[in-house]
This record gives C-alpha cells, structure tokens and sequence, in this order.
C-alpha cells in the first residue's frame, strides 16, 4: 500500500496555493498595488504559514508579486518604463511563438481560436473584466502551443503573470465594447499562410492597449 510521505502532502499544499494564487493575479483579479499577509492567504486555503511563504517567494522570483525589506507582500504597481519593456518583451516572443505556429495552423486550431473568440466577445458585452483577460490569454496560449516551442512561452506567460493586475486597469481604461479586432486578423492570417500579416496582427494586438496606459 502506497502512503504519502510528509514532504510529498507539503510540496502538493505549496504548489495548490501557488498555482491559485498565480492564476488570480495573471487574470487580473487582483489591482495594481494590492497587498496580501501570509496569515490572509493561510487562512483562505486552510494551510499553515510555511507553504504560504513559499508560494508567496515564487511568486515574487516570477515578478507577479512584490516583497519589501520590511516584508510587506503586494502585486507590483508597474511604472510607465516597466509597461513599456514588458510591452516590447510581448512583441518580440508572441510574434515569433505565432510565426513558429503557422506552419502547424491546421483548421482544427483555427476553428478553436473562433470559438475562444467568440467567448472574448461574449465577455465583453457581459463587461467581465477578468472573464476578458482569462479568454483573451486562452486565444494567444492556443495558438502560441503550436510552435511548439515551451521555453518561449514559459517565458511569455511570466510576462503574462508580471502584467495581470495592470491589464486590468487597462481594460477598465479601455471601456471596451467590441472585441479585439486584431483576433480577426490573426484568424485571417491563418488561415490564408500569412506570415508578415500574422506578425503584423499579432504585435498589433500585443502592444496597443498597453501603450494607453504610458502616459
């Protein structure tokens, strides 16, 4: 009979409470600056301090939240030079992850990325600011999972941690009523074999709303 050793049930709590905690901030269901206690975050997911303080550190070593010297733990609030380079960082890995995906776009993936697109709209009108971000980042990971390239887009979805509470202050700066346009253009790159079309849609789409927010 198999038993679970103490460190096996420990490293399954820490990572429940990173995983949780890295999804809510990369979706932007938390604001710019938030602050959170490790006792807080204990006590929400019944654990003890130790796999909180753990969670929180990874988190912090990915960029996704901030931790002072005096030991205070909050989501960073990203300044106009930070956008800007995590905006630039966007367009360099998402444009090429999309261009290694091309060639692998049969139609099963652009059919898929019409349904996401259509559940982006259905946010939209529904003004479901997280909803938005949770869609809009399902649309770029399916298609980005094509290029089979994981490195990369470990990469990306870090920026995509580091950027989630500003993304949406974005959006509610945005008050958008229509879904991205640019998703269409990227379906119709695809489906065409596009590739400078695809670039072109791609760091459109990854880089305008985030230069409204650099003032």
């Amino acid at each position: 009979m198999l038993t679970t050793r103490p460190s096996d049930s420990h490293s399954a709590t820490h990572d429940r409470v990173y995983r949780a905690l890295r999804s809510r901030i990369m979706h932007g269901e938390m604001a710019p600056g938030q602050a959170l206690t490790l006792r807080g975050i204990g006590k929400e997911f019944g654990v003890s301090m130790t796999p909180a303080r753990e969670a929180v550190r990874r988190l912090a070593a990915e960029g996704a939240l901030f931790l002072s010297s005096s030991g205070r733990v909050s989501t960073p609030e990203l300044t106009n030079d930070r956008i800007e380079e995590l905006a630039a960082l966007r367009a360099l890995l998402e444009v090429e992850l999309a261009s290694r995906a091309l060639p692998r776009a049969h139609m099963a993936l652009i059919d898929r990325l019409q349904s996401i697109n259509m559940n982006v709209a259905e946010m939209v009108t529904k003004r479901d600011a997280v909803g938005y971000i949770r869609t809009n980042l399902e649309f770029h990971r399916t298609l980005y999972l094509r290029a089979q390239a994981p490195a990369m887009l470990a990469i990306a979805e870090t920026v995509w941690l580091q950027l989630g509470p500003t993304m949406r202050a974005l959006y509610g700066r945005l008050r958008r009523t229509d879904p991205p346009h640019n998703h269409k253009l990227i379906i119709a790159a695809l489906q065409a074999g596009d590739e400078p079309g695809l670039r072109l849609a791609v760091r459109s789409d990854v880089t305008q709303g985030l230069r409204l927010l650099v003032s």
